[in-house]
């Protein structure tokens, strides 16, 4: 899926009109480090739309109105000495996007001693005004709150060794993830698995919260698309499969062409549509050809998933957002639930049937028949893998008893150890809290029973999506 629409990223600064005839090299100083804003910025990926300075309300209306016309996605407000919070206020009611407060100093400290070597008054007050951004912070605040205008702030300094920096960057890529979640076509394929009344949700909640479109498909049309696809490309993906998969001797080559061939299909059907996500459920039952089709999906979609369209079965609307939301971060997005416990080793087995992330496993994805496919009809190929042992997360979009949706996160490591070599994914996870208080407080905030899981740790940033979300993310550990 490719947008036509770019993330951006709106910066501006403050400052005091009043100061620039008083104070000669002060507005100097405050340009050079408005471009070092600006620079760090764009060095985190981002299409960077810099107002410079504003310093009058009357700049400031035009600046709302810059930003809109624009269409920024977030905007950071450099506060680079004392402003009239005049000078803020329309900004950002025009642009109606979040906003970030920057509170950031050029440097750790001021250097006293040079400082009140300098001898001149007036020299000594434009050189505090340097330093001065801490001071409408608290005015600024006030009116943001009085207004009802959400904002976030960050404090530090331009030294790039500052933790400010990660925080930053950390928001950048939460806003990201904002705009591609805002932008992303979710195909809906099949029915949910009758009974499973946890993974049922409210579409209409879906699109209102994180934006994006929900397409129906058909499973016809696959198995239609199944008709046209030729010889030579059945070839050609059954070549992929074997670079991309450790096939196992016992997979049939009967098997492989029917994955295959289903395989090309998923891909035309997600062109076609233009799906950045997938979630499916169908069982096929009295209808042969729609039953081939079903029953030899594994291997195709585990194959979008690890090309940046993640597919969720059971048709799990809720997981198929918070893979997407994994994918987005670059860190992966597979369905999982609990398999086990193991109490001896203190560590939970999460895994599920179905595709698998190939892009986060601990190397090859395993290729194993099976001659049923449980709970489900059906038989055919399907993948064995576990998540890359190191620092994971997992992501639960949970619907709550009171109507809201939340985030529910938790990190852990995926360690190495005997798995269930049943021809699913199936991993190893430690909790810092350990498994027995992991499950309990993981249950205790009425998650559906699949999630998320990508490798490395991003509460942090989950967090941040959360909160230009305007939704609430728990973090279990």
């Amino acid at each position: 899926m490719k947008s036509k629409h770019t993330f951006k990223v709106g910066l501006f600064g403050i400052g005091l009109e009043a100061y620039w005839p008083q104070f000669p090299e002060l507005k100097e100083s405050l340009d050079r480090n408005m471009e070092t804003m600006a620079q760090r910025l764009s060095g985190y990926g981002s299409e960077v739309v810099n107002l410079g300075l504003v310093d009058t309300p009357e700049k400031a209306l035009d600046a709302g109105h810059d930003f809109r016309k624009a269409d920024v996605d977030i905007i950071f407000l450099y506060v680079t000495t004392y402003a009239l919070s005049s000078t803020v206020l329309p900004v950002v009611q025009r642009a109606k996007v979040p906003v970030i407060l920057l509170n950031i100093a050029p440097s750790a400290k001021i250097d006293y001693e040079s400082f009140n070597k300098l001898g001149n008054r007036t020299l000594m007050t434009g050189r505090w005004l340097e330093y001065c951004s801490a001071c409408p912070v608290p005015e600024i605040s006030n009116v943001f709150n009085r207004t009802g205008i959400e904002f976030q702030q960050i404090t530090g300094t331009l030294e790039e060794s500052d933790p400010c920096w990660s925080e930053i960057a950390d928001w950048v890529a939460a806003a990201r993830v904002a705009h591609g979640m805002y932008h992303n076509r979710l195909g809906l394929m099949g029915h949910y698995y009758n009974g499973m009344l946890d993974i049922y949700t409210d579409i209409t909640q879906q699109c209102g919260v994180f934006g994006g479109h929900m397409e129906i498909v058909e499973v016809d049309e696959l198995s239609a698309l199944r008709r046209d696809v030729t010889d030579t490309e059945i070839a050609e993906r059954v070549a992929l499969f074997q670079k991309e998969f450790d096939v196992q001797p016992d997979c049939a080559p009967a098997e492989l062409e029917r994955a295959a061939r289903t395989s090309v299909a998923l891909d035309r059907l997600v062109a076609n549509h233009d799906l950045g996500s997938l979630a499916y459920y169908y069982m096929g039952t009295g209808n042969e050809e729609n039953l081939d089709t079903m029953s030899s999906v594994i291997l195709g979609n585990s194959l979008l998933t690890a090309n940046g369209v993640p597919v969720a079965g059971e048709y799990e609307i809720k997981n198929a957002q918070a893979m997407k939301i994994m994918d987005l971060f670059g860190v992966g997005g597979s369905f999982t639930e609990y398999y086990a416990i193991d109490f001896e080793d203190d560590i939970v087995l999460l895994g599920h049937d179905g595709p698998g992330h190939l892009a986060i496993a601990q190397g090859k994805t395993k290729v194993k028949p099976l001659d049923v496919y449980h709970g489900k009809v059906g038989d055919g190929l399907s993948v064995e893998m576990s998540v890359k042992h190191g620092p994971v997360t997992l992501l639960s979009l949970v619907q709550s008893g009171d109507g809201e949706l939340r985030l529910l996160i938790a990190e852990a490591e995926s360690e190495s150890g005997p798995i269930l070599e049943i021809g699913n994914t199936n991993s190893r996870y430690r909790f810092s809290i350990g498994a027995r208080a992991f499950v309990e407080q993981w249950n205790s905030h009425g998650p559906a029973h699949h999630c998320a899981v990508g490798i490395g740790h991003i509460a942090s940033k989950l967090q941040k999506l959360a909160k230009l979300l305007g939704i609430e993310a728990i973090t279990v550990c």
